[in-house]
C-alpha cells in the first residue's frame, strides 16, 4: 500500500474583522515534503486568491520561509498572505513582531493583541518601484473608463499594480472591464481608485493570476499610499483607510501609510485585521 501523507491547513479571512468577509487565504503549516508543482496543485485546489506555505528560514533573522502561490502562478510577494500567514503563525510562535521570509526580502509584521487573540497587524513592505504606464488610453479602453485624475503609473511590488483614479466611489463600484483586452494590455493588475468620504473606495482587476478581481489586494494598498502621496492627494505620514471587495460579497478594510517624501520613501506600512475560520487537512500519496 502507498504512504499516505498529511498536510494540514488554515482557512484565514484577511483584511476583516469579520468571519466569511475580507480576502479568504489557505495557510499550509508545514509544506516540507511539497514540491512546487504540488504547491501550484494545492493552489488550484484551494481557488483562493492565494496559497501559502510554510518552510524553514532561509534568510538571516527570518522566522518562517512562505512561498505564495494564486490559482495560476507564485508570487514573489503579496499583502494579504503575508498579513494572513502572520496571523496562524503568531499565536503559536507567541511573536510580537513575526519576520516572514519571501522572495522579495524578510517582511516583519508586528500583532497587536486583545487578551489572547491577535486583533490586528502591520506589515513593514518592501518598497515598490514605479514608471509611467505607457499604454494608458488602451488600458482606459479595456477598462471602460475616459481617463485618470493623476498619472497613469505602474508600481512593481510581488503582482505589478497601475493605478487609474476615477471621479468618484460609484464610477469604482460600476466598473465591468473587458478582461480580453484588459490581459493584451498588461499582465499587472488595474487598480482602480476614487476617493470616498474620508477613506478611498478601490477595485483591483487581474487579467491572467487566475483571479479576475481580487476582494483585498494588500500589495496594492502600500502602493497606492505611496501613489497618492507622491502626487499630492495626501501628504506623506498620512494613514488612508481602503475600503474594497463589496462587488465580490467580501467587504474588506485596508490601513496604509507611506513615509518619507517625494525624493525619498522611507517605509510602507500596510495593515488589517484577519479572523481564521476553520482548518482542515490534505491526504496525498
Amino acid at each position: 500500500m502507498p504512504v499516505m501523507r498529511r498536510f494540514r491547513y488554515v482557512v484565514c479571512d484577511v483584511f476583516t474583522d469579520t468571519p466569511l468577509a475580507g480576502n479568504q487565504l489557505a495557510v499550509f503549516t508545514d509544506a516540507r515534503d511539497l514540491d512546487e508543482l504540488t504547491m501550484q496543485a494545492l493552489a488550484r485546489e484551494m481557488n483562493f486568491s492565494e496559497t501559502v506555505f510554510v518552510l524553514p528560514p532561509q534568510a538571516e533573522g527570518a522566522d518562517v520561509r512562505i512561498r505564495i502561490f494564486t490559482p495560476g502562478a507564485e508570487l514573489p510577494f503579496a499583502g494579504h498572505p503575508t498579513l494572513g500567514a502572520a496571523f496562524v503563525l503568531g499565536g503559536p510562535l507567541q511573536k510580537v513582531v513575526i519576520r516572514l521570509e519571501t522572495r522579495a526580502g524578510v517582511v516583519p509584521v508586528e500583532l497587536e493583541r486583545e487578551g489572547a487573540r491577535i486583533a490586528f497587524g502591520w506589515m513593514d513592505q518592501p518598497l515598490p518601484q514605479w514608471r509611467r504606464f505607457e499604454r494608458a488610453e488602451e488600458l482606459f479602453a479595456a477598462l471602460g473608463v475616459a481617463g485618470s485624475g493623476l498619472p497613469v503609473e505602474e508600481y512593481e511590488l510581488g503582482p505589478g499594480h497601475v493605478f487609474v483614479e476615477l471621479g468618484s466611489a460609484d464610477e469604482v463600484a460600476a466598473l465591468s472591464p473587458d478582461f480580453a483586452a484588459l490581459g493584451r494590455v498588461t499582465q499587472s493588475g488595474a487598480n482602480c481608485f476614487a476617493r470616498d468620504g474620508d477613506g478611498w473606495k478601490t477595485r483591483v482587476f487581474f487579467a491572467d493570476l487566475g483571479i479576475p478581481e481580487d476582494p483585498a489586494t494588500g500589495s496594492a494598498a502600500g502602493p497606492l499610499a505611496v501613489h497618492l502621496a507622491r502626487h499630492g492627494r495626501i501628504a506623506f505620514g498620512d494613514e488612508i483607510v481602503i475600503s474594497q471587495g463589496a462587488e465580490l460579497g467580501r467587504p474588506s478594510t485596508l490601513y496604509a501609510r507611506a513615509e518619507g517624501s517625494a525624493e525619498r520613501l522611507e517605509r510602507v506600512l500596510v495593515g488589517g485585521s484577519a479572523r481564521i475560520v476553520a482548518r482542515g487537512e490534505f491526504t496525498l500519496p
